[in-house]
């Protein structure tokens, strides 16, 4: 089966954090980032999809992603 995730946060080190670590954990980057200026905070926000192949594991809507 294939997981996918969306990853989003400011545009920050925690954020690229935050792929580095779904990265370690098997994800693998799906597409490119995208971009958006959020006008309300004046800050930038990004996104990034990750995939990740698991065996042995039946999705469910409760399923915890990040803990796969």
């Amino acid at each position: 089966m294939k997981l996918y995730r969306l990853l989003t946060g400011p545009d920050d080190s925690a954020f690229c954090h935050k792929v580095t670590l779904a990265l370690s954990r098997g994800w693998q980057l799906h597409g490119s980032p995208a971009y958006a200026f959020n006008a309300a905070a004046g800050i930038m926000h990004c996104s990034q999809a990750v995939t990740k192949e698991v065996d042995g594991v039946d999705y469910h809507p409760g399923m915890k992603l990040g803990e796969q």
